[in-house]
């Protein structure tokens, strides 16, 4: 019978770990390759991840609400299928920990293996302290709620791979007492007193000792909710939601932002759409709207204008080869996400068009992966959706701007003919355009916005889709 553990696979750049939502499958269900398993939240998507082995899920290492790092287990899957479903429904509750444990001497359960007799500790652990070693963000993370120092850590034995400290490492110390392994003098441990083998937080009673050092910092309490009267509601922002005004905040902080505004006659282009539309519906199945024009127009005037296409890392401004623009997109709950069309110049107008289309659609049914949602360079945001002629939108952090699409009104204008001029009615829209002010200056801010909406203007009315 083989035992094989499920990790948490690493869903995208600079993602670290990620929160279980929901478990797909239960202790004991049949799972197929590739069949989705669990869901799974991260920074910048909610995703479903799938098996990589066909069996029986054996056990959930990982519970629903808990944040797990990127590579550590999270269930253990039996892959002889004919074993272990005769097996499985036998089994009491603790029979699959017990299991786990007894074969967990030969495989790697990194992230929640039990700690091990202080024999087997004894070769495992490092015998001094260990400065420079890795530390997950995760860890790192409950280190700074529980007030350890980075001193202590150095000394706390690991059970990962190359003696990391895990989730679990830390959890134990912290459930211990948090006693100073940095100034921790020995008799607390079996070991003697000028070995340095760090013995006390893997000792039971050691860990039992309720006792603090006086440096020990509490764990920072939780902020109460406000009180509300009877008139009033009080909602707890959901997770997304949590995120974005996060980002928000931090993005405001980080950059000086600035917005110019242009206003483009775009009639040739309301023409020719409303020309096209209904073929396009009918030969491809899908709306023609008006997005994937004005990316088009972004995207050429991003490269008349590369340095817009940057972003900053403390004093040095990378620049980037690729045009990746973002798309703002709005989801039931009000939530926004952005998913990035990757190397939007090297795509047609009709291969913008479904891309587009293609984001929006699963944007709004939680279907989007990780690489939909990286390396963007631009963002755009169309607030002319929601009936809004123009906004001053916020930089998705590192890039350096974004442009808001307005509505598109109906507006009586002067049309200048070699016969003279004449009063019309023509189509305007705004173009409001928000640059970070460390690096793009006015000049360049108002020539992009400007050199868009001349794209915008001279669309060609002949051209093919």
């Amino acid at each position: 019978m083989a035992r094989v553990e499920m990790v948490m696979p690493k869903m995208g750049e600079s993602i670290m770990e990620g929160t279980v939502l929901k478990w797909l499958k239960q202790v004991g269900d049949a799972i197929e390759q590739d069949e989705s398993v669990l869901e799974v939240a991260t920074d910048k998507v909610d995703t479903e991840v799938p098996a990589i082995h066909a069996g029986v899920l054996q056990e959930i290492l990982v519970q629903e609400g808990e944040v797990v790092a990127v590579g550590a287990p999270i269930a253990i899957v039996e892959t002889d299928v004919n074993n272990a479903v005769a097996s499985a429904p036998a089994a009491a509750p603790a029979a699959p920990q017990a299991a786990t444990a007894a074969n967990q001497e030969s495989e790697d359960v990194s992230a929640d293996v039990p700690h091990l007799p202080q024999a087997q500790e004894t070769q495992t652990s490092q015998p001094s302290a260990q400065p420079g070693r890795f530390y997950s963000p995760l860890v790192l993370s409950i280190a700074r709620q529980e007030g350890i120092s980075m001193a202590d850590l150095e000394y706390l034995p690991g059970t990962g791979k190359e003696n990391r400290v895990t989730k679990k490492d830390i959890l134990d110390y912290v459930e211990g007492g948090k006693k100073s392994l940095s100034q921790t003098t020995g008799t607390a441990a079996p070991a003697p007193q000028n070995a340095p083998q760090p013995a006390p937080a893997a000792q039971p009673e050691a860990q039992a000792a309720p006792t603090e050092t006086a440096t020990a910092k509490p764990a920072p309490a939780s902020k109460p909710a406000p009180s509300v009267s009877g008139n009033q509601e009080l909602i707890e922002m959901d997770r997304m939601r949590k995120m974005i005004a996060q980002r928000m905040v931090d993005s405001k902080r980080i950059a000086p932002h600035v917005t110019s505004f242009v206003e483009a006659d775009v009639t040739e282009l309301v023409n020719w759409r409303t020309k096209h539309k209904d073929a396009y519906k009918k030969r491809e199945g899908e709306n023609l709207t008006y997005t994937p024009i004005l990316i088009q127009a972004i995207a050429r005037a991003i490269q008349d204008f590369p340095n817009i296409n940057v972003s900053v890392d403390g004093d040095y401004i990378i620049k980037k080869r690729d045009i990746n623009i973002g798309l703002a997109v709005a989801l039931p709950s009000g939530n926004l996400i952005v998913p990035v069309i990757h190397n939007a110049d090297q795509l047609n107008l009709n291969g913008l068009s479904k891309k587009v289309n293609d984001l929006a659609n699963r944007a709004r049914i939680n279907k989007l992966t990780p690489a939909d949602l990286e390396g963007g360079t631009y963002t755009v945001s169309n607030v002319g959706s929601f009936g809004n002629v123009m906004g001053t939108p916020i930089i998705m952090q590192p890039q350096v701007a974004i442009m808001a699409l307005g509505a598109i009104k109906k507006k009586p204008a002067v049309i200048e003919t070699p016969q003279g001029d004449l009063i019309g009615i023509r189509h305007f829209m705004f173009l409001s355009h928000s640059y970070d002010h460390r690096v793009v200056d006015g000049s360049l801010g108002g020539m992009f916005v400007r050199k868009v909406a001349d794209y915008l203007e001279q669309f060609n009315p002949n051209t093919v889709i």
